[in-house]
Parts: structure tokens; C-alpha cells; sequence
């Protein structure tokens, strides 16, 4: 039984999503004590419950302390089945957990299960501490393609804080291993994307948010391809997203909306990030970095990338693959700075 701090670095729910996506794969029975111990709500919470239940179900575990508010879990996986599952956050509580945070909890399971895979996942796609659908399908996904992993990814509806009710799709294909990869610098020119979208909101509000972040490329000497969306959902929300494609170096810089922000904010936010990271000259964006030390570490092979920020995400992130498997990670700058990463085991 391997013992684990849920209190540890970062604290949050990553700690949990790492943990029992590891426990799935290596076969190794888990119990996560002090889980989100800091947070405001500490305990499990919904999406964090689903994808604790998501990754049971797909591979029969034995749990106990399954429950919204629960501070302790034991998990003992059984054997991964390859197959089609759905997901609701909301059959948990009425809730915008993250559906893509979910994901990401039950992919490389499914990918190491020899057989292709389906999943839906209904709940929130663009919800505050947490990847947008527009950073797994133009980022995340795109990156981990080059490794070896291919998946088809589609949003069926879009769902925003506080009502959820979105939808996304994921097919994943039978994949034998993952090649490392290396990913150091951008190649120039990157090509930039810029989407302004809205869901049952003025079109007026998308275009200003569009007007506010090509006025801030344009001052930052960045050309981007832009565009007015309106993404199908049962409620209301806008966002902005910003890729950058620098030969192999993928990075996404989102904003949301909320009730009394204005949507030249909502602009300058996604604009800042984009900012920071080209400054910064690194090949990666701080969310992309920790998101993927699990496939590195399963990789055959060392790889290594340099990042906008070396975060406190990053590092929990590390510690805690490291508990599972005999592999090393070495970072080379400090909390808040940027840096490189890589996997120097062996």
C-alpha cells in the first residue's frame, strides 16, 4: 500500500487525478490522505469524485471514502478494460466540474489497454482551473499526437460555470508505446490562432473581446488568423483562446467570462498570458508543462522541454509520478522562473 500526501506541494486535486490514473496503470493499491487539506472545500469534490468513480469503473477497483467531502481514499485497481463509457459530473451533484479534467484522469489508463477506447464526459468545457475543449483539442491532444498517442476529440456542447451541462467525446486508439520527445525552442514564425466565442450572449460581446486582443497582438508585433464563434450550450458564457503552433512547441493562453466582467478584461487576460510566455522564450506554456510529465514518464525513452514557468503544478506533479515508477525528472530553475525539465533516468 503506498501511502500519499494529498496536503503535499501544490495540494489540489492534481494530486488525486495523478494518483489513481498511476494506481490504474502499475497495479499498486493507493491511499490518499489530507485530500485539498487547504483548499476552502477541502475533501473530495464532484468532478474530483467522478474522476476518482471513472477510473474505478474502468478498471474495476475496490474503493472506500468515495464521497463528496471525504479527506481519505483507498483505491485498489484491478485490471484495465478497454471499452465506451459515459461520465456525468452533475449524477454526483448539479455541478460545472471540469470535463476535461476528467479526461485527462482516465486517458492513459485507456491508452496503455491495448484496444481502442470511447468516452463521454458531460459536464463543464470552458470552467475556471482547468483546461478549455480549445486547449485539449488545439494544444494538449496535438502534443501528445507527436508521442505516439491518437485520439479524436469532439465537443458535442459547450457547458460554463455555474450550470455545466456541457458535452465531449473522446475515441482513443490502441497505441504500443510512447516515444519521448523533445521539445526546447519555437521555431519561428509560429503560427497564432485567435478565437473570440459566445454562448447565448450578444454577438457584440464576442466582437469586442475580438477588437481588444488583435489590438494587443498587433502592439506585440503577432499576427493571428481570428475568428467570431458561438459555441452551442444550454447556458451562458464567452471565452477567449489564443494557440500558438511553433513547429512542434504547441501553447494555449484562455480567459473566461463572468457575470460584471468586461469583455475587454476577459481579452487582455488570455493576451497577458500569451505575453508572459513569449517573453519568457520558452517552447511551452506553464499549463502544458505538468500536463505532460505522466507521458513523459511512460515514455520509452528521456525526453525534455523548457517551459514558460516552472509552477507549483509542475513540481507536485513530478513528486508524485516519481513515487510510482523508477524514473527521475530533473528541473533546472526555480519555483515561478522559467526552465527545462527532463527525465534523466537511465
Amino acid at each position: 500500500m503506498l501511502i500519499i500526501d494529498g496536503s503535499f506541494g501544490e495540494g489540489g486535486g492534481q494530486i488525486l487525478r495523478t494518483s489513481v490514473s498511476l494506481a490504474a496503470i502499475t497495479g499498486r493499491d493507493i491511499t490518499i490522505e489530507n485530500i485539498r487539506a487547504g483548499r476552502d472545500k477541502p475533501g473530495l469534490r464532484p468532478q474530483h469524485l467522478t474522476g476518482v468513480l471513472a477510473v474505478a469503473e474502468i478498471c474495476g477497483a475496490e474503493i472506500r471514502g468515495a464521497e463528496v467531502g471525504s479527506g481519505k481514499l483507498v483505491f485498489r485497481p484491478g485490471r484495465i478494460k478497454p471499452g465506451s463509457y459515459e461520465f456525468d459530473v452533475s449524477k454526483i451533484r448539479a455541478s460545472a466540474g471540469s470535463v476535461n479534467l476528467v479526461l485527462q484522469t482516465v486517458l492513459w489508463p485507456l491508452a496503455l489497454a491495448g484496444k481502442r477506447s470511447r468516452v463521454v464526459i458531460k459536464g463543464g468545457t470552458h470552467v475556471p482551473h482547468a483546461p478549455s475543449s480549445n486547449f485539449i483539442s488545439e494544444v494538449f491532444l496535438p502534443t501528445i499526437a507527436e508521442m505516439g498517442l491518437l485520439c479524436h476529440y469532439s465537443v458535442i456542447k459547450s457547458g460554463y460555470y455555474p450550470i455545466g451541462g456541457g458535452e465531449v467525446r473522446l475515441d482513443i486508439e490502441p497505441m504500443d508505446a510512447l516515444n519521448p520527445i523533445s521539445l526546447m525552442e519555437r521555431e519561428e514564425p509560429a503560427h497564432v490562432e485567435l478565437v473570440s466565442a459566445v454562448s447565448n450572449l450578444s454577438l457584440s460581446i464576442a466582437e469586442r473581446q475580438l477588437d481588444t486582443a488583435k489590438q494587443r497582438l498587433k502592439v506585440m508585433g503577432v499576427h493571428a488568423e481570428s475568428s467570431i464563434k458561438q459555441y452551442p450550450s444550454p447556458g451562458k458564457g464567452t471565452v477567449v483562446f489564443i494557440s500558438s503552433a511553433a513547429g512542434k512547441a504547441r501553447a494555449g493562453f484562455q480567459s473566461l467570462g463572468e457575470l460584471k466582467k468586461r469583455a475587454e478584461k476577459v481579452a487582455d487576460e488570455a493576451c497577458d498570458e500569451l505575453e508572459a510566455y513569449l517573453k519568457s522564450g520558452m517552447a511551452l506554456d506553464k499549463h502544458l508543462a505538468d500536463q505532460l510529465i505522466i507521458p513523459m514518464a511512460l515514455a520509452r525513452g528521456n525526453s525534455k522541454f523548457t517551459t514558460a514557468e516552472i509552477t507549483h503544478h509542475l513540481i507536485t506533479n513530478i513528486a508524485i509520478v516519481e513515487k510510482f515508477l523508477p524514473i527521475h525528472f530533473h528541473i533546472n530553475r526555480g519555483l515561478g522562473e522559467p526552465g527545462m525539465v527532463e527525465r534523466v533516468d537511465g
